[in-house]
């Protein structure tokens, strides 16, 4: 089975440990990038991140993309969302089927 680890401010991520998940809070982006790639090579299957750090790691976020592990999803920080989470994930599950599925005609 595979783990699950939750990237962020400390505000932002406490509550998942709560759920079980391994959390990992960093006050720095230097910090958040190294802790990614620890995680991605201990084999994490899947790594949440905040928006808010995500978007200051998108070079290092890329590197996963094209890879089936680690799935890492953003999710909104204490600062609000941003809405690049839902995106992410809109766009991850249209290349899977094959088309937008939140739309209606």
């Amino acid at each position: 089975m595979y783990k699950i680890a939750v990237i962020g401010d400390y505000d932002s991520i406490y509550g998942f440990a709560a759920l079980g998940l391994d959390t990992f809070p960093v006050t720095t982006h230097e910090e958040a990038g190294e802790r990614l790639h620890v995680l991605a090579a201990k084999g994490y299957g899947i790594i949440y991140i905040t928006e808010a750090l995500a978007a200051e790691l998108k070079h290092e976020i890329a590197r996963y993309q094209g890879q089936l592990l680690p799935a890492i999803i953003q999710i909104p920080g204490i600062s609000g969302n941003t809405g690049d989470g839902v995106r992410g994930v809109k766009k991850s599950v249209e290349q899977a089927v094959g088309s937008d599925i939140l739309f209606s005609n």
